[in-house]
């Protein structure tokens, strides 16, 4: 087994993935405890509380001045990428632009004909809270989204806008979906979005299925989790998804891995990554570096320390709900353009995990392509015995940046 490392910040773990311990339940709640794994189960129950909350959020009263100009979701980390779903799940035929925005404040051109989202899992970051206030100065029509009794509140009731008071019950990279759940309702509101209670439950629904498949007890070979974890273990990954739903779902699992896992990865939509990043699969860490793996070595051996670092490719792969439906790109394009991904992987003797979108609506899609990958972070982390929960740099960011 490898030597435990001690790490500059206080941070301690191992080089090589321990796969023994992903198949101890024991030592998995010892070494998460602060409960990632928990959390991360809490994704149904969290679609389902929001959108309660929403419910009694009236946010009815979005839809009286009618249909707006445009659309802005202010937010940074987990609650920036509640603009990216909105955007992907509002899909082509949306009515008026939905702009994810990632900066303190809001675009110049926005104003009364707007409506401003402004989303925040602590409720005090500035780029939601600078959002609200510009938005509130120019007359422009807001939503916030955030805990309750938080500075975000206060903002929206100054000029009587929207709330919708989510209760902090995880960490913000674990709040997914108690933030993203308000976002779509308060499009609905809006008209701009059908995302109706039948696809909410079954969201919900899938997302409790994924965690049971998911769940610690669940061994190596039967949880899906775990297995991609160890795929992924001491790799550089890159995570393509075919679609832009596939896409959204690709980010958020590099968001995770980095977070969670402390690993590189690169992502993006692989409609991007023909022209050019594939070329990864060429270099020195894909296609050149698998040229010289011994194929008679003991892949269980755990003296890989001097191994060299090789990459290994996600697809998440997304069919669509109707192949005739007007997309950015026709279904037959994304289609042939993952199987090519997969023969050049396969050429190049790249190793590729496939996840396939399941599910009777977009957000549903969705959930199936983040809920396995969300889990297989918090086990990689485990599996290098890092505390998922601890992440020293991120809090040292911050101390350091707050003037």
């Amino acid at each position: 087994m490898a030597v435990p490392i001690d790490g500059t910040s206080g941070v301690v773990g191992r080089r090589v993935a321990d796969e023994a311990l992903l198949d101890d339940v024991d030592g998995l709640n010892s070494t998460d405890p602060g409960g990632m794994l928990r959390f991360t189960a809490s994704a149904g129950a969290q679609v389902r509380e929001s959108a309660a909350l929403a419910a009694e959020a009236n946010l009815g009263v979005l839809g009286d001045e009618g249909r707006p100009r445009a659309v802005v979701i202010a937010g940074i980390g987990t609650a920036g990428r509640t603009g990216d779903v909105l955007a992907t799940v509002a899909g082509p035929r949306c009515p008026v632009p939905v702009i994810p925005h990632r900066s303190a404040g809001v675009p110049g051109w926005v104003g009364a004909a707007d409506v401003v989202i402004a989303v925040s899992a602590s409720g005090r970051s500035p780029e939601a809270l600078g959002a609200a206030q510009a938005a509130a100065r120019r007359g422009a029509r807001l939503v916030a989204v955030g805990p309750p009794d938080s500075q975000l509140q206060s903002v929206a009731e100054g000029v009587r806008a929207p709330f919708v008071p989510v209760p902090r019950r995880a960490p913000a990279r674990a709040s997914l979906w108690a933030l993203t759940v308000p976002v779509l309702l308060a499009a609905r509101a809006l008209g701009l979005v059908k995302v109706n209670e039948a696809d909410l439950a079954e969201t919900a629904a899938r997302l409790d299925a994924d965690a049971e498949r998911c769940r610690p007890a669940a061994e190596s070979f039967v949880n899906p989790a775990k297995a991609l974890a160890l795929g992924l273990a001491g790799s550089v990954p890159i995570v393509w998804g075919s679609s832009p739903v596939a896409s959204v779902a690709a980010r958020r699992f590099g968001d995770t891995l980095s977070t969670n896992a402390r690993y590189p990865v690169v992502t993006g939509a692989l409609g991007e990554a023909g022209r050019g990043r594939v070329g990864l699969l060429d270099g020195v860490f894909g296609g050149l570096g698998e040229s010289t793996r011994d194929i008679f070595a003991d892949p269980d051996d755990d003296d890989q320390s001097e191994s060299p670092t090789r990459l290994r490719l996600v697809l998440l792969r997304d069919g669509g709900l109707n192949p005739e439906d007007d997309a950015d790109e026709p279904f037959v394009v994304e289609e042939r353009r993952a199987e090519a991904v997969q023969t050049l992987a396969d050429r190049r003797g790249v190793r590729c995990d496939v996840i396939t979108a399941e599910g009777g609506s977009a957000l549903e899609r969705l959930a199936s392509l983040i809920s396995v990958p969300d889990f297989a972070s918090v086990y990689l982390a485990l599996a290098h015995h890092l505390d998922p929960m601890a992440v020293p740099a991120v809090s040292e960011m911050k101390e350091l940046s707050t003037t």
